[in-house]
């Protein structure tokens, strides 16, 4: 599969990047999630799983891209967390589901979002960066 973020395992990586590089992308990796776990769970916030993406910029490891956003993290609220059961999240998550609903198969173009599943997404991108920042938006 190309185009989408999928897994990879510690292995995987080390064939890829070679074992020392890989060990610094995961201490790096498990250092960033330790300390964003953290604050979040301090605000009441569960990261249920997140990506990070990494480069090289002269040799040297760099974080690239977005980190800890409702696009590469799924949030759930600690307070309604119940072990097994399907959480409700701050992510776009609305979007997915309608996309789904209406049938899309993933190629371009991507059908125009109703109104509503656009206000769903932004309601929960706002609680989100509510919740972790302590600030009202607008």
């Amino acid at each position: 599969e190309t185009g989408h973020d999928l897994p990879l395992s510690m292995d995987e990586m080390k064939g890829l990047v070679g074992e020392a590089l890989a060990e610094e992308i995961k201490e790096k990796s498990l250092a960033i999630y330790s300390y964003a776990r953290q604050y979040a769970r301090a605000r009441g916030i569960i990261i249920a799983d997140t990506k990070m993406e990494f480069g090289l910029d002269n040799n040297t490891l760099i974080l690239i891209d977005e980190l800890l956003t409702p696009d590469s993290s799924r949030f759930w609220d600690t307070s309604q967390y119940k072990v097994g059961k399907s959480q409700p999240s701050y992510d776009k998550q609305p979007v997915r589901d309608w996309l789904v609903q209406a049938g899309w198969n993933k190629e371009p173009p991507a059908p125009m979002l109703p109104p509503e599943v656009i206000k769903a997404t932004s309601k929960r991108y706002q609680q989100a960066y509510e919740r972790l920042t302590s600030r009202k938006l607008g």
